[in-house]
């Protein structure tokens, strides 16, 4: 139970593996305000967004990392659905300035309202999925990429943010710019790495398919 909480709440904050791993090189082949535009560009054309993704955690005491899968639906402007399926099952809704969580039938409600650092955590688990966090304001940023990805790491300046999660990193394809990977490193460098596959962009969903 504690150990899937931790998990979730790495998630959230907020939520790929061998190019993750990959040497990082300064970002020579784009201009970063190029990559900026486009990654906005992308990011304000999705309306809806269905994907599975593998999500690798490590923790430092653990000689192997956690690995689970699931699948994750999105619909703008702040629906978001995190469905764990394996090796567990668990469910994260973002719905409504309402948190709701399943974990295998034990069921629970938060209300974002009156929790502003889940409030804020989902602002920032939505912006990682669909690319878009270049404010300056609230994160440092530097660019890098590696032979697949283009790529942004991402300080949070926000003290109360900083003491779960020290860093972002969002890989974008160099294709179409959508985002294909996140990993989020936690203060103690612990971190959780996210790889999205089968990504659909723009399909019909309706406001039941959030329902808790």
């Amino acid at each position: 139970m504690l150990m899937k909480n931790k998990i979730l709440f790495c998630v959230l904050f907020s939520l790929f593996i061998s190019s993750v791993f990959a040497q990082h090189k300064t970002l020579l082949s784009i201009d970063k305000e190029v990559l900026k535009k486009e990654v906005v560009k992308k990011s304000k054309s999705i309306a809806t967004l269905q994907s599975d993704f593998i999500q690798i955690k490590h923790l430092s005491f653990l000689s192997k990392d956690i690995e689970s899968q699931g699948k994750l639906w999105f619909k703008a402007p702040n629906a978001i659905k995190w469905v764990y399926t394996s090796p567990f099952q668990y469910s994260a809704i973002f719905k409504d300035d309402q948190l709701f969580i399943n974990d295998e039938g034990r069921k629970n409600k938060i209300s974002l309202k009156s929790n502003k650092t889940f409030e804020s955590l989902n602002h920032l688990l939505i912006k990682s999925v669909t690319g878009n966090m270049f404010d300056e304001l609230v994160f440092e940023i530097s660019y890098f990429e590696n032979d697949i990805h283009y790529g942004a790491s991402f300080y949070p300046k926000d003290k109360n943010i900083k003491k779960f999660i020290h860093q972002f990193e969002l890989y974008f394809s160099k294709q179409n710019f959508q985002v294909e990977e996140v990993k989020m490193i936690e203060s103690s460098e612990d971190y959780t790495l996210l790889k999205f596959k089968n990504q659909k962009y723009n399909n019909a969903l309706r406001d039941a398919d959030f329902n808790p």
